[in-house]
This record gives C-alpha cells, sequence and structure tokens, in this order.
C-alpha cells in the first residue's frame, strides 16, 4: 500500500469514525541485570538496549537516553517529510537528517538548582535531494513543523504524570 493509500485510508477511517484517531503506545523498560545502567528496552514486538558511555558510568552498549531522543526526533522528521511529501505530491529522491543537542551536565547531577537537566538547545539539520523546485521543499518543511509528533513533543509541554508502584 502506497502511502497516498495510508493516508487516504486512514482519513476514510476517522471520518466514520473519530475515536480512530486516538492511538496509544506503551514502552516498558528494566534495568538490566547486573549493571548500573544498561536499560532493556520493550515496544510492541521489538527490543532494544540502552546505556551510558563510560564517562557517565555506563558500559557503552548502546546509545544513551538522549541520543534515542534525538534519534526519535530525526526517525520522526524522516517518516513525517515521506507522508507529507506523498500527501503534497512532492518528488523526494532522498532524506537525510541530522539532530544535534547541547545539555549541560550540571542539571542532570544535580550540581546546581538553576540548570534544566535536559536539552538547552536543539539544533534539525534535513538535507533533501529531489527534483522539485526549492519553493516546494520550503512548503514541505513548513508542513512536517507542524505536524510532526516528536518535533511538537519537543516544542511544546506536554503533560506528565508520574507514580512510583
Amino acid at each position: 500500500m502506497s502511502l497516498t493509500e495510508v493516508i487516504d485510508a486512514t482519513k476514510e477511517a476517522v471520518t466514520r469514525d473519530a475515536g480512530a484517531a486516538a492511538a496509544h503506545f506503551s514502552v516498558t523498560h528494566e534495568l538490566r541485570a547486573g549493571t548500573r545502567t544498561a536499560v532493556d528496552v520493550r515496544a510492541r514486538g521489538h527490543a532494544f538496549g540502552v546505556d551510558e558511555p563510560a564517562t557517565l558510568g555506563g558500559t557503552d552498549s548502546a546509545a544513551n537516553p538522549v541520543e534515542y531522543a534525538l534519534a526519535a526526533l530525526g526517525s520522526c522528521q524522516v517518516i513525517t517529510y515521506q507522508f507529507w511529501a506523498a500527501k503534497l505530491g512532492i518528488p523526494i529522491d532522498s532524506i537525510t537528517v541530522t539532530v544535534d543537542g547541547d545539555i549541560d551536565l550540571h542539571g542532570f547531577f544535580g550540581f546546581t538548582d538553576s540548570t534544566r537537566p535536559g536539552f538547552s538547545d536543539i539544533q534539525v539539520r534535513v538535507e533533501l535531494e529531489g527534483p522539485a523546485e526549492p519553493e516546494r521543499y520550503e512548503e514541505l518543511r513548513r508542513q512536517v513543523d507542524e505536524h510532526c509528533p516528536v518535533l511538537d513533543l519537543t516544542r511544546n509541554p506536554t503533560p506528565v504524570t508520574t507514580k512510583l508502584a
């Protein structure tokens, strides 16, 4: 099924039943036995690891959580570019997204209360190749910036509830 067919079928389904647009995702994380920072992650039928580099107390067996956050943003950008290019009829030969982020470790380690533990800045660089005019790719970028779920998550406050079970 092409992306335009997926878009059309989804639009038809949610037009018939607005509740069909609600999606729920769940990911489970567990500290790997015998480690200080290695985490086993399960999402649907997929599994992957998370760890910290040795300089942060880990064994560097996998990317760390903030690298996965950047990966989530970059991957979501690529996918959203694909969907919106199909929707707008804009041809793309290739998409490369590079995401960089800056964190001040004072916040993570609690060395200062005035430094936030998260990213202070994130830069997204998108390289598109294709035969369309530059104006079409700029139109595409505007639509992706408006509709990318993970970009929205990084730009806007999202209610998060934590509780100890």
